[in-house]
């Protein structure tokens, strides 16, 4: 290795310097920045202050920089995961009070940092504002550069393709000096012609002693990874956008009974910020009949539930009724709407008189569910009446069994033996101060309670048509039988309703359109080579080199190989090109030598 030159002698130490370091006074200036003694003129080096703009200018690099949009993606999809565990109030609001009942230390804390409207929350949005933001700040300036990119003519050919690792060198034979220089045009307009027909886009370089070609391919590489980032921005705006024009709202609808898509007969709404409850479509549902089957005892699986099918009339204002079918994963579209099926259950019809016989009470009541067997809970209020408010807390069994212990179940979800059963309370239901209560609970703080549990006195229990008297001389209830007459058995004895939710998603059509962009983006952006290729033919004397050469833009394994076809290919049409008497020997290839 040369070592530069110096006008000092040979082991003298620069003007200024340490001799007593040797390092120092070898090869460090007296001006260094680590030289022990700088000069006496020297002031201390400070950085220049950035200021407010420089600051700011620093800030949004480091914001709008890809590493940072990969860290906010990171983190919206962490801050998306307490909405999967803990229950959401746009969601499941009887979920979110259920929680406050079964951890009432805890919840109040979750409350507090928005964990029960994660997706609301100032912090989850300021996640996905800054990633909004950083993703416009890549995409843009990259989509500026990437433009002028493919509008700007290939690179000009190296001095030295040599120097590139994928080369290769071949030797043509000619006649003479000028036949040289006419194959050496020829093949250059050959290759140029094949590099464009292979999808390159090509330039000729022709120089005084030389023809040479160059091109290049993969700019949809950089255009997918352009069109997975913009798409990304898109999956952000619909989910943010639409997702205000988007309301989920829950119902339930009993045999025989019409629902209207109006607010009164929700039983739960959530809309989105921009959604009008005034203005929602108009329409009305039917329940006809809800069709299940069961597998019979005896069989494998038996008791379980098979098909589910909700045969319903659909209704708009000045139009003829038709019919649909809902069921579980197909949900029925209508208006723009989705209607799904969440569950389902029994509705027994009960009806309460006073100690007169007049009826103060008489509605199908949904029970809900709690096994597979269809053993349901109910809840039945009458405020109004009789001598007294009084609340029955219900058990229906489909197919009642008495267990050893004299506790009745339900061991067959189909109605074969149904039995109903009551604990009965008098007192305050606790509605009449104005607060929502639920209709599938009773809180029996204020009550008495009459019949069944603790009370001492035996559960009401009732089969189908069946009238017994209410503890105290309150009045009666009977469970009554709702098969036609003359039916055998209990198959039709008792209602059955579905709990449907109906969903509107303004923003799902968007959101597909986007992310079938980004996976094609990204596909784009992954499997297609951006590469560039040169072409140089030389004529030295009465022969002709020709140079190929190639440059990939990342990793491309495939780029020697390619290479190596394209020279094949190009010699071949040389070959072809030569009349057959004076076709030259194949040439042989030329190792290179850097």
């Amino acid at each position: 290795m040369s070592r530069p030159r110096s006008d000092a002698p040979q082991g003298s130490a620069p003007e200024g310097a340490d001799v007593s370091d040797p390092v120092e006074g070898m090869l460090r200036p007296a001006d260094h920045a680590d030289s022990a003694a700088p000069a006496a003129t020297d002031e201390a080096i400070t950085q220049p202050a950035l200021g407010v703009v420089g600051w700011l200018r620093w800030g949004w690099r480091q914001l709008t920089s890809m590493r940072t949009a990969l860290v906010l993606l990171l983190l919206l999809a962490i801050a998306a995961v307490p909405g999967s565990l803990v229950p959401q109030r746009s969601a499941d609001p009887n979920g979110v009070r259920q929680y406050f009942v079964d951890n009432a230390d805890l919840a109040p804390v979750l409350d507090k940092l928005s964990l029960f409207d994660v997706y609301t929350s100032p912090w989850f949005s300021a996640i996905y504002i800054l990633l909004f933001i950083s993703l416009v700040g890549c995409v843009i300036p990259r989509t500026r550069h990437h433009y002028k990119a493919m509008r700007a003519q290939p690179p000009r050919t190296p001095a030295r393709l040599s120097r590139l690792d994928v080369h290769r060198t071949e030797i043509l034979e000619c006649r003479d000096d000028a036949d040289a220089a006419a194959a050496a045009a020829t093949a250059i307009e050959a290759a140029q012609h094949q590099l464009r027909k292979a999808g390159y886009r090509v330039a000729r370089y022709d120089g005084a002693r030389s023809f040479s070609v160059s091109a290049e391919r993969g700019y949809l590489r950089e255009t997918g990874n352009l069109v997975f980032h913009a798409s990304l921005v898109g999956v952000l705006l619909a989910v943010g956008i639409g997702g205000g024009f988007t309301y989920t709202g829950q119902t339930v609808i009993i045999e025989g009974r019409t629902w209207v898509n109006t607010m009164l007969d929700y039983t739960s709404f959530n809309p989105g910020r921009f959604v009008d409850e005034d203005a929602l479509t108009p329409y009305a549902l039917t329940l006809d009949d809800f069709s299940l089957s069961y597998v019979t005892p005896g069989q494998q699986g038996a008791g379980q539930a098979g098909d589910f099918v909700a045969h319903l009339t659909t209704q708009f204002p000045d139009a003829a009724a038709q019919s649909g079918e809902v069921r579980v994963n197909h949900p029925l579209q209508i208006a723009g709407d989705k209607v799904y099926l969440m569950g389902n259950g029994y509705a027994p019809t009960i009806t309460v008189r006073n100690s007169d016989g007049d009826v103060v009470f008489s509605e199908p009541v949904p029970f809900l569910p709690q096994d597979n067997h269809m053993t349901s809970q109910g809840v039945v209020k009458v405020p109004d009446g009789l001598r007294e408010q009084v609340g029955m807390v219900g058990f229906f069994y489909p197919t009642a069994q008495e267990l050893g212990s004299g506790a009745l179940t339900s061991v067959y979800g189909d109605l074969e033996y149904p039995m109903l059963t009551f604990w009965v309370y008098a007192g305050d239901l606790g509605i009449d101060g104005g607060v929502p209560k639920s209709v599938y609970t009773l809180d029996p703080a204020e009550m008495t309670q009459l019949a069944g549990g603790d009370s001492g006195a035996a559960s009401l229990e009732l089969k189908p048509g069946e009238t017994v008297d209410l503890p105290d001389g309150l009045g009666s209830v009977t469970f009554e039988n709702e098969a036609p007459e003359g039916a055998n058995g209990f198959q039709d004895s008792v209602k059955r309703y579905v709990s449907l939710s109906v969903h509107r998603d303004a923003a799902a059509t968007w959101v597909l359109l986007f992310a079938v962009l980004a996976t094609a983006g990204l596909l784009a952006a992954l499997f297609i080579p951006r590469r560039r290729m040169w072409v140089r033919a030389t004529p030295q004397g009465h022969t002709v080199q020709l140079e190929y050469a190639g440059l990939a833009r990342g990793e491309d394994p495939a780029l020697d190989g390619a290479v190596a076809q394209f020279a094949q290919r190009h010699l071949v049409s040389l070959a072809d090109r030569e009349p057959a008497g004076d076709r030259p020997a194949r040439p042989e290839s030329t190792p290179d030598v850097d």
